[in-house]
């Protein structure tokens, strides 16, 4: 059944008050005019909050936006309550993780909230979702992550039974999922890359091989049956991030990301990481 509404991404700064990354989230109302203080509240009033791998927050705000706002979009509800679970913490409910299972190892907060944003795909007019580009450090968990997570064939299937739409794995690109009767879109990162190297193609080319490397690389299973340590995650996920600092330079590795190439970044928070209930993720039938 159709229900049709408006979603809503937010930010926050995230755990570590000088990391150059956002947290962010998705709502089914406008926290700027209804500023629910809890969980409870939103669940009395009949509306929506996505965890999206964090806490609850009544509000936004980041240093380059006081609001926190990062864009909203009509979408059904439905839809979104289908591919990730509502109101429920992500840490101690599989369906409130989509297809984001192991936290810090499929993606993170920004792979999860496009999840949820998927909602907003208008199949008739083909405009694109609303995703949460817009937060601060998201080029960089896409630079590893993708826009929808590292678990193509999971997402691919949990879209279809949400949507009906059928995606398919990108084979000449390494950034995500298309539509599977269209041919490969470049996602955010592929589009900002192709900006900023748009006179050295060759230096793009190999940017987005080393993309490519990397979500392969990021994409292995871990050894062990518990959740990575936020540590070691983030330790793995800044070398990758320092080999396309050694490939671009200073100048373009900022431009592209946004942050200078020393700065310490750390996608995974060690409070969520160490929280998370350890719920395996349904077998592959």
């Amino acid at each position: 059944m159709t229900l049709l509404g408006k979603l809503y991404a937010w930010a926050i700064p995230a755990w570590e008050s000088e990391s150059p990354v956002d947290h962010t989230w998705v709502t089914s109302y406008d926290n700027r005019i209804n500023g629910y203080p809890t969980i409870d509240e939103v669940k009395g009033a009949h509306q929506f909050f996505w965890y999206c791998w964090g806490s609850f927050h009544a509000t936004g705000g980041t240093p380059v936006d006081p609001d926190g706002a990062l864009g909203q979009q009509a979408g059904d509800l439905s839809v979104a309550q289908c591919l990730v679970l509502p109101n429920v913490d992500s840490r101690t409910s599989l369906a409130a993780r989509g297809t984001i299972f192991v936290y810090g190892v499929e993606g993170v907060c920004h792979q999860l909230a496009n999840q949820v944003l998927y909602a907003t795909r208008d199949g008739a007019s083909h405009a694109p979702p609303l995703t949460v580009c817009n937060a601060r450090g998201y080029l960089l968990s896409s630079f590893i992550y993708g826009t929808y997570g590292l678990s193509h064939i999971s997402w691919a299937a949990k879209a279809a039974s949400c949507t009906g739409a059928h995606l398919a794995a990108r084979t000449a690109r390494s950034g995500g999922l298309t539509m599977a009767s269209d041919a490969p879109e470049p996602d955010e990162f592929e589009k900002r890359a192709a900006e900023v190297l748009a006179d050295d193609p060759a230096k793009l080319s190999r940017l987005l091989h080393l993309r490519g490397e990397v979500q392969q690389f990021a994409a292995r299973a871990w050894p062990g049956t518990s959740q990575p340590h936020a540590v070691a995650l983030n330790a793995r996920n800044q070398h990758l991030i320092d080999e396309a600092a050694k490939l671009l330079g200073p100048e373009n590795f900022k431009r592209l990301f946004g942050v200078d190439p020393v700065a310490k970044v750390n996608l995974v928070d060690p409070h969520i990481a160490g929280s998370a209930a350890e719920i395996p993720p349904p077998k592959a039938r």
